[in-house]
């Protein structure tokens, strides 16, 4: 088994599906009954609590905790609800430890937070668990309206606008809705289909019809969305992914980590997933370590994830690069990748040596790094692809002012493929007040 599992090249197999399936289990195990109430506990219940102001949705986070620690868990999933229809993945998938729990009072009394992100899952999971939906719609309105992209920003939009009483049609591009929930984020985080059963529970409030493999700029046109829907929303993401340009990139086992992360989401065994024995992912964002840490996960021998700057400025949180090193993930700062090296296969990558100068700029120290490797993950980031010479573009995002408004009439556009953080709840709440700046023009129209 050793010689088979530490094999050169990039192959399947190297772990068996017993060590597979235990090495992907739930990364944060849900709490049972007796846990959530000892955890809930903890809270101080603030008035003014300033982890409230550090969600992105809003979430009267010490309500709900009093709910569960009164015992109706129940509750305190529908107020998750009321503000994020997706708290049960961003319960799973947010940086907790860099949102709500970095703003948890608790940490100056004890530096431990209120484990609000489990909590949260525990409340959400409740409510799930019902298989009925917490909501009912209004009256319908005969207004009719396109959301494209089935993300969280999409389904966040549709599900609010559903609920006043609005008709929705929701395309995405993909076979399968989600967007990054159910392509793009580490296959521990979100285990048992988790996604997929989040939509279909979302889409229970009705009023809302589902068209898969359709994408924007091939099916239809933002014109044509104009001409047929009373309101238009643009949820699509950021489709594309950034070049390299690198000297050797487009050598065999050589490619974009977010199509690593996807074939191993949509794979039914994941051990029959090919994978490097000596594996480095360039880049130093969540997609990174989620592809590092899975590299490893599925038998590499080792895994580095090599950075241009320094730890200090990697867009994954501390939390996220301790994971990563436990994992057994060599992080390496302050290298740029320079080129590929390898005949068909790649076989290296060189980089160089980098430090920040005083203007804050990257300047080559003059050093080279070579490290061997037999599959290279790029996760230098993501583009908007949108084929629509009439909305505005700002930076390489689609320009929005207010709730998500652009500058074409009765179009709105929230999620990663405009301006902010690109967070599922960022993205949430995007679409949410998006929806709701809808129906307000919707209703006065």
């Amino acid at each position: 088994m050793t010689e088979k599992r530490f094999a050169a090249g990039v192959q399947p197999g190297r772990l068996s599906s017993e060590e597979i399936a235990r090495n992907f289990t739930d990364m944060h195990p849900p709490l049972g009954a007796h846990e959530a109430a000892v955890a809930a506990d903890r809270c101080y219940f603030c008035h003014d609590a300033p982890c409230i102001t550090a969600c992105p949705t809003s979430i009267d986070i010490p309500l709900f905790i009093r709910q569960i620690q009164g015992g109706k868990p129940g509750d305190a999933g529908k107020t998750i609800f009321d503000q994020n229809i997706l708290g049960g993945m961003c319960a799973r998938v947010c940086p907790t430890e860099t949102l709500c729990e970095e703003a948890c009072v608790r940490n100056a009394a004890e530096s431990e937070p209120v484990e609000i992100g489990r909590l949260q899952r525990y409340a959400t999971d409740t409510v799930m668990a019902r298989n009925t939906h917490p909501f009912t719609r209004a009256e319908a309105t005969g207004k009719r309206v396109a959301v494209v992209g089935a993300g969280p920003a999409g389904l966040a939009c549709a599900h609010r606008l559903a609920m006043h009483g609005h008709d929705v049609t929701l395309y995405d591009a993909r076979k399968k809705p989600g967007g990054l929930n159910e392509y793009g984020i580490a296959a521990y985080k979100t285990v048992d289909g988790f996604a997929a059963r989040e939509v279909d529970w979302l889409l229970g409030i009705g009023g809302i019809r589902l068209e898969t493999g359709v994408k924007l700029g091939e099916a239809f046109t933002i014109r044509e969305l104009q001409e047929d829907f009373d309101a238009v929303f643009i949820g699509i993401g950021l489709g594309g992914v950034n070049r390299s340009g690198l000297p050797g990139e487009a050598l065999e086992n050589a490619e974009d980590a977010v199509d690593f992360i996807s074939r191993l989401r949509q794979a039914d065994e994941p051990e029959a997933l090919p994978v490097g024995r000596r594996v480095v992912v360039v880049g130093g964002g969540m997609t990174a370590v989620d592809a590092a840490v899975q590299a490893k996960l599925l038998g590499a021998e080792s895994v580095a994830m090599v950075y241009r700057r320094g730890r200090e400025a990697m867009g994954a949180s501390p939390y996220e690069q301790e994971h990563a090193a436990k994992a057994g993930v060599t992080i390496v700062a302050n290298a740029t990748p320079a080129a590929l090296g390898g005949d068909s296969k790649v076989k290296s990558i060189t980089f160089e040596r980098t430090e920040t100068g005083a203007d804050g700029r990257l300047v080559s120290t003059g050093e080279e790094m070579v490290l061997e490797a037999d599959q290279v993950l790029l996760a230098i980031g993501q583009r908007l692809d949108i084929a629509s010479p009439r909305i505005e573009i700002e930076n390489g995002k689609i320009k929005v002012t207010g709730p998500g408004r652009t500058n074409l009439d009765r179009v709105w556009a929230g999620g990663d493929c405009t301006p902010g953080e690109d967070l599922t709840v960022v993205a949430v709440a995007e679409g949410r007040d998006a929806a709701e700046d809808m129906h307000k023009m919707l209703m006065e129209g």
